[in-house]
């Protein structure tokens, strides 16, 4: 071993290292890795950068792009209401439509953007059937893995893999490759849940409370409330005539300040249509009328001081009973992505109210109601928060994937926010692209791009929401990544590795060799991003190869099958983390149910792909 490969190994040493404590974004730690390849002379500045220019790269924020229009044309949910209408509370035909839905959304956008629109679906389904959410959401996420693997765009790691092709001067995977493995996957997928998985998954409700499963009807806005503990903390004020309030927007009273309370919406009377108030200039706001309502929440000893100081009179809640507000407002339960800025923070540090529109009215944390004020409240990943708002501003909280996902909502909302009257636009240009990839008439990265513009050109996506959709640190950790890869062919540590490989299990044939690849790759793709990891093991997949002389074309199929078998572990991929709260799960959840499945997609990959890409 020289010099040279030390140096890259213990940096790669350190890069995996920092991937698993977790500590620093995986964006910045892949430009840390890159800053010290170059620094250190291993890379050259053109090697370094050639990441952010690489084919792949721009692919996949193109693939963001129309995964954002799918999403904000209504294509997707679209597709959850088929799952609500063909489920019909049946638990096992919920499981296996709930995985084909998934894995269908996942073949031509991101997992985890395919998961964040069936997760409130899949619950409140769950809950209409009486079973607890713990028993679907990981099929779910699951089956989103194993949808990406039924074309080409349907996860970075099978365009890594199809690149290595590429760049060896062979012919890439075409855009249906991939298909026989990944509908392979997803029926061992379906079978292993319904025979074996189902036993091994919890019973667990997430929110640990029994008010969300007590009415038929459930996830109803009452029951929304119950379950963060609000039955008893929300009120309705009748503003008097003589009240000190007339005439003065919220902003101007100071409520919230003095009397640690939050005014939830203000309804006018008598007519009883709604009107929500941000704080406001006393020119720009509505000003609180007599006989107005105000809907707060707070302390009933606050309230009582309010009502007593400012001239208002307490109304019953009989007058409005079954909503803890009126119907004009809507109600959603949210969580922070695992990446989210709001991790840490308070709702006052971020101005939270004036950022989303909405008001944050409980949280839960560990499925236990927090008392005491939110905003004051330092959020941590898993926390889930219930948050009121006009349908408008709740739309727009479903369109904010990158901070926070939309887990809960509740039926009497979900109509008034689907807006689909450009679907069937989006939808063609979505076969146009499909169609050209399969007739391969142009070059992947061109036909994306083409897409990506056809859809923000005719108003499927709004030119200032493309680089919302886009996940930067996914892009950035990528094109972070690729150095690493050069910097490992360029000192000989792909050949090392490959070598050192073959010499372990080489005698006992290419089979062997392709389950080493896989067990390598699964293994790092339990901890670290499976896309960095299809990066670094891809290149030693295609040298094992050709040093073994035989067709390249399994090993990496291998490399690509064993990235998207990222079960065991909840840390292991977004979409796992992404239901671990409203499923309530444990870490040990998915080690249980994971293990066996990754066990058998391995089977699979040995026996299924040398007869699929022979050697």
């Amino acid at each position: 071993m020289t010099p040279e490969m030390v140096l890259v190994f213990s940096i790669l040493g350190a890069t995996i290292l920092l991937f698993l404590t977790d500590r620093i974004r995986l964006d910045l730690v892949a430009m840390m890795a890159l800053l010290t390849l170059l620094l250190t002379g291993v890379v050259t500045t053109s090697e370094a950068l050639a990441g952010f220019a690489d084919p792949i790269v721009i692919i996949i924020a193109g693939l963001f792009v129309v995964g954002g229009a799918l999403y904000q044309t209504g294509v997707a949910a679209l597709i959850g209401r088929w799952l609500y209408r063909v489920a019909e509370g049946n638990v096992t035909r919920l499981m296996i439509f709930a995985v084909l839905a998934v894995a269908l959304l996942s073949a031509f956008m991101s997992s985890t953007g395919a998961t964040a629109i069936l997760l409130p679906v899949v619950v409140m389904l769950a809950r209409d059937a009486k079973v607890s959410p713990s028993k679907l959401l990981m099929p779910l996420a699951f089956g989103a893995l194993a949808g990406g693997l039924l074309t080409l765009i349907g996860t970075p790691p099978n365009i890594v893999v199809s690149n290595v092709l590429r760049e060896q001067g062979l012919s890439p995977f075409g855009f249906l490759t991939f298909t026989p493995l990944g509908l392979l996957a997803i029926v061992v997928l379906i079978v292993f849940m319904l025979l074996i998985g189902r036993h091994l998954l919890p019973d667990r409700e997430a929110g640990g409370s029994e008010e969300y499963m007590a009415h038929e009807h459930a996830v109803a806005v009452a029951d929304m409330a119950a379950a963060y503990g609000l039955h008893n903390s929300l009120f309705r004020l009748r503003v008097r005539r003589n009240s000190p309030l007339v005439g003065y927007c919220l902003a101007e009273t100071g409520m919230g300040t003095r009397y640690h309370i939050q005014v939830v919406e203000v309804q006018s009377w008598p007519d009883g249509s709604g009107h929500i108030h941000p704080p406001c200039a006393a020119h720009d706001g509505y000003p609180i009328q007599a006989h107005d309502v105000l809907h707060v929440q707070g302390r009933a000893t606050d309230v009582m001081r309010l009502a007593r100081e400012q001239e208002l009179g307490l109304r019953p809640a009989e007058e409005a009973p079954g909503r803890p507000v009126s119907a004009e407002l809507g109600l959603a339960e949210i969580m922070p992505t695992p990446d989210s800025q709001l991790v840490g923070q308070t709702l006052q540090d971020i101005r939270f109210r004036s950022l989303y529109g909405v008001t944050v009215l409980g949280i839960k944390r560990m499925g236990n109601a927090l008392t005491g004020d939110p905003a004051t409240v330092k959020l941590a990943f898993g926390d889930t928060l219930l948050v009121s708002g006009a349908w408008a501003d709740i739309a727009r909280l479903q369109k904010e994937r990158h901070n926070l996902v939309v887990i809960g909502q509740p039926k009497e909302m979900a109509d008034a926010l689907l807006d689909t009257a450009k679907a069937p636009l989006a939808g063609v240009i979505l076969l146009g692209m499909l169609g050209i990839m399969i007739l391969g008439l142009l070059p992947t990265v061109t036909t994306v791009l083409l897409a990506a513009v056809a859809l923000v050109l005719t108003g499927c996506l709004r030119p200032q929401e493309v680089y919302r959709t886009i996940s930067w640190e996914s892009l950035v950790l990528i094109a972070g990544m690729l150095p690493m890869s050069t910097a490992l062919q360029k000192v000989g540590g792909v050949e090392f590795i490959a070598d050192g490989l073959i010499a372990g299990v080489g005698e006992m044939g290419p089979l062997a060799v392709l389950a080493g690849l896989f067990i390598i790759t699964s293994l790092f793709s339990q901890f670290i991003s499976n896309t960095a990891t299809t990066v670094l093991v891809a290149p030693i997949a295609y040298t094992a190869a050709l040093q073994m002389g035989v067709a390249p074309q399994a090993f990496l199929m291998a490399v690509a099958m064993a990235a998207s078998s990222a079960f065991a572990t909840p840390i292991a991929s977004p979409v796992n983390t992404l239901v671990l709260a409203p499923g309530g799960y444990h870490f040990f959840d998915f080690v249980k149910v994971g293990v066996p499945l990754v066990v058998l997609m391995l089977l699979l990959s040995v026996g299924v792909l040398p007869l699929l890409f022979p050697f």
